[in-house]
């Protein structure tokens, strides 16, 4: 009995268990990629023109992205009590506008429904914060794959529910509104004990690649999955018996991870590896994390110049005289400001040129993206394409593989070249400039193969950053550093999609309305002027032609910070993965 208490206590103390339920929350909690969705049933049961529904749309952005409140209360609160206002937040912000929609509850002004969308959004900016400092905090070796995976399922969120509501079956539209407000507040709550930090450090096991290895193969069986039946779904017309099993699939694909821990759990291997990683003195901790910049203070010079084996020797003797000392009173650890690496107040932070290099990289980088996936429908329409869902689907699909793969491939950069992370951020930002060129030049399945770079290239953005902020300035206050960087997203969705490309398409409408006007006779000055009011539609490439050369010169210059960020922290990199590469 003894033994199986314990391995109950081993299994919901486990790291990975936590990381488990953070994937389900954050296959929840992509809430406002669903807004495509449900705006048209917004619309029509309002009665709103298509700009109230552009002010909704910045309403949603400003909520999923706008996360202070969630990122100071993460460091205040128990992690259990920031899921549970997200939860409330969610529940209460879109149930009540499902109750609006449904006539349920009278109906509110333009600016009530955008507070309502805020704060209904705005609940996912918990559910992101939890996971993301509960996660990285468990696996402080690996963040990179962490936070990609975690992101990386926040992103294919949309696709996941909008197969949820295909099971549900229902002719109401506006029951997805409800299955919004009450399908991640379930989830969240389910789980919200579980996710938090569990000493994820000392549970380092051999097998840890292995299961990430495996965490891996589920997300890309699961994205190709996800693509098939959307295909499927949307070419033939299928039973209600079909998308059952279809869905059944999927939550077995979702279930699936759960075998790590309960493996890891009660396997007597396991078992062991973990008991000789929790003998570990706590010491050493104390002395890496209090007096690593007395250590770097005091060391001889040419200790770096030693070989590896011998300078890591020399640095563990020096490290353990100054935690001595420091324990007697005989030395005073100095309060100065932290140096890259080590743990950053915000505000100290805030001073420090890599986080604005880093904040203004991802918001031209990010935005031009967010850019594209605002006006997707809008461009697949310009060229003549009627099932524009499939490009927003699409979309997702590739959001999701690029923060997967982005995580992966810059934990393979730091881990095999100590070499900084932020070099994936350049890359990625390539890729990004050559999607919006294909855009631009309209030629044959642009639409597909521009989706596919802007999509890798922008979901990469959400895997490395968080990662490459934990590196540089600590975990400490990782929940508030991780909510600012987010602004850079509404910011470059105000700027690049509410003035740049509207401003564009618009002034290319007119041009087009203007020729059919002059090509029709004129009926009347009433009729010509009742036309002109009607909602303006461009045709062609051309509508978003100078929109993205723009796009794709914005994110050439964020190659140019990013790389300038890689220059000025080669030596911080070098310091934290090159001893543990010889």
């Amino acid at each position: 009995m003894g033994c199986f208490s314990e391995n109950i206590s081993s299994f919901f103390n486990n790291r990975w268990l936590v990381f488990v339920a953070a994937m389900w929350i954050q296959s929840c909690a992509g809430i406002g990629y669903l807004f495509g969705s449900i705006s048209p049933t917004i619309k029509s049961s309002l009665n709103y023109n298509q700009r109230q529904v552009a002010r909704l749309g910045v309403a949603k952005d400003l909520g999923d992205s706008v996360g202070f409140l969630a990122g100071g209360l993460s460091e205040v609160l128990p992690l259990w009590g920031a899921l549970l206002i997200g939860a409330i937040q969610n529940f209460v912000g879109y149930g009540w506008v499902w109750l609006v929609i449904t006539g349920r509850a009278p109906v509110l002004p333009l600016w009530a429904m955008c507070i309502l969308i805020f704060i209904g959004t705005n609940g996912e900016t918990y559910f992101n914060t939890a996971s993301l400092v509960s996660c990285v905090q468990n696996f402080p070796k690996s963040r990179g794959p962490v936070v990609g995976i975690l992101k990386g399922f926040a992103g294919l969120s949309g696709a996941i529910l909008t197969q949820v509501y295909a099971l549900m079956h229902s002719p109401d539209h506006a029951s997805l509104i409800f299955m919004v407000a009450v399908g991640p507040t379930m989830v969240a709550i389910a789980f919200m004990f579980i996710v938090r930090p569990v000493k994820g450090h000392k549970q380092i096991r051999s097998s840890d690649g292995f299961s990430f290895s495996i965490i891996y193969s589920i997300c890309l069986l699961l994205a190709a999955y996800l693509m098939g039946v959307m295909l499927v779904e949307d070419l033939l017309d299928i039973s209600h018996t079909v998308i059952i099993i279809f869905t059944v699939i999927l939550f077995i694909l979702l279930l699936i991870p759960i075998l790590i821990p309960i493996t890891l759990t009660y396997t007597r291997e396991a078992t062991s590896s973990l008991e000789e990683t929790t003998l570990l003195p706590d010491s050493q901790e104390y002395g890496q994390e209090i007096i690593f910049s007395e250590v770097e203070d005091e060391k001889p010079k040419d200790v770096d110049l030693l070989p590896a084996q011998e300078r890591r020797k020399r640095m563990a003797q020096l490290q353990t005289k100054l935690a001595q000392a420091a324990a007697e009173g005989a030395v005073r650890i100095k309060e100065r400001r932290p140096h890259r690496g080590e743990d950053f107040t915000m505000m100290e932070a805030l001073i420090k040129a890599d986080l604005w290099l880093i904040f203004f990289s991802l918001l031209l980088g990010s935005g031009s993206g967010l850019t594209v996936i605002d006006n997707l429908g809008q461009m697949s329409q310009s060229l003549g394409y009627d099932n524009t869902h499939v490009f927003v689907s699409m979309i997702s699909i590739w959001n999701f593989l690029g923060r997967v793969g982005g995580g992966y491939f810059s934990e393979k950069i730091v881990r095999d070249y100590a070499y900084p992370r932020p070099v994936a951020i350049a890359l990625a930002q390539v890729i990004m400039a050559v999607g919006h060129f294909i855009f631009a030049m309209g030629w044959p399945g642009e639409m597909y193969i521009g989706t596919l770079l802007v999509g890798l290239g922008y979901g990469a953005h959400w895997a490395i950053v968080p990662a490459t902020a934990s590196e540089l300035f600590g975990l400490k206050k990782f929940g508030a550093l991780y909510n600012f960087l987010t602004l850079a997203n509404p910011a470059g969705s105000l700027i690049f999609s509410g003035v740049i490309a509207s401003s564009i398409y618009d002034r290319e409408a007119e041009k087009q309305a203007q020729g059919r006007h002059h090509a029709r006779s004129l009926l009347s000055s009433f009729s010509s002027f009742i036309y002109l009011e009607e909602p303006l539609k461009c045709e062609g490439s051309v509508c978003f032609f100078t929109t993205s050369l723009i796009m794709s010169g914005l994110c050439i210059i964020a190659v140019v910070l990013s790389m300038i960020l890689v220059y000025r922290t080669k030596t911080v990199y070098a310091q934290l993965y090159g001893r543990s590469r010889r």
